[in-house]
């Protein structure tokens, strides 16, 4: 079943998406954004992200596909509120072996930022 770009939600489901990226279709806006949620709300397995992560990289994702995607992130957790101080935030991909932290915290501090790392 091929999704169409005005898609309903109904017809809205995660092998449904994946297997759109996975035969190089493009993902809308909503598609995306539905997607991102839902595993945010851990309706969506790991797996299913993972696979439809896999799609994506396989068939690569255009400029508007990268755009909701890293909009649908940006905004799939907590936003800190905006106060008069600066917030400095320095964290890893988790990694082994990360050394900027090493790097980056005393320059940070150095210039009179507290930085948790």
């Amino acid at each position: 079943m091929e999704l169409q770009e005005n898609t309903v939600k109904e017809a809205l489901t995660p092998a449904a998406v994946i297997a759109k990226k996975r035969d190089n279709h493009k993902l809308s806006h909503e598609e995306i954004h539905w997607f991102i949620n839902e595993f945010m709300q851990d309706n969506i397995k790991d797996y299913q992200m993972t696979a439809l992560l896999m799609a994506g990289y396989i068939n690569g994702l255009d400029e508007e596909e990268t755009k909701s995607l890293t909009d649908a992130m940006l905004y799939s957790g907590k936003i800190l509120p905006k106060t008069h101080r600066t917030v400095v935030d320095k964290h890893s991909t988790g990694g082994v072996g990360d050394k900027t932290s090493f790097i980056v915290a005393p320059i940070a501090a150095a210039a009179g930022v507290k930085v948790r790392v």
